[in-house]
């Protein structure tokens, strides 16, 4: 018989790693059905002069599924992609799409004209435009300089014409 030392110690660090992967475990299967069954589409929002767009990319979703209103300066957006069953469910080695239901709200700015909206979905990206009111639009100045000469050179600069009154 062979005399082995113990360790009080080597024990419980055995334990404490036996229970990290058991937690571990858990928490991994836990991100996983969450990332499977949250289904969040992503959006891109940019603006010009003259419009602010929102590109909602929803691929394999059809245009009766989606919701998209505009009240009180918040464009919400629902919809719901559904899981088509082709073929058997236990044929299916990985589903990795996301499916169910989904709303997005974004807050947009007071300088929109919210009767001036069109929605279109092409290729699987909704893209929702708004235009924005006459008065928030970049207004072009013509600014002259007379310093006694009888022509002058014209000069135009670039503002916003702003409905606020100065301080």
């Amino acid at each position: 018989m062979a005399i082995t030392r113990w360790s009080p110690f080597e024990d419980i660090y055995t334990l404490q790693n036996r229970l990290n992967s058991l937690v571990q475990g858990f928490a991994r299967n836990e991100d996983e059905s969450l990332a499977t069954n949250a289904f969040v589409p992503p959006v891109d929002i940019y603006e010009d002069a003259n419009h602010i767009v929102l590109k909602l990319e929803a691929p394999g979703m059809k245009l009766e599924n989606f919701d998209v209103q505009l009240e009180n300066q918040t464009l919400t957006v629902r919809g719901e992609r559904h899981f088509e069953k082709e073929t058997k469910e236990e044929n299916y080695h990985r589903v990795e799409r996301r499916y169910g239901t989904f709303a997005r709200a974004f807050t947009l700015p007071n300088t929109i004209d919210p009767e001036a909206v069109k929605a279109n979905y092409t290729d699987g990206v909704l893209a929702i435009e708004i235009a924005k009111k006459a008065e928030a639009k970049p207004k072009q100045i013509k600014v002259s300089v007379n310093s006694g000469k009888p022509a002058e050179a014209t000069r135009t600069v670039a503002g916003e014409v702003s409905s606020k009154p100065a301080a």
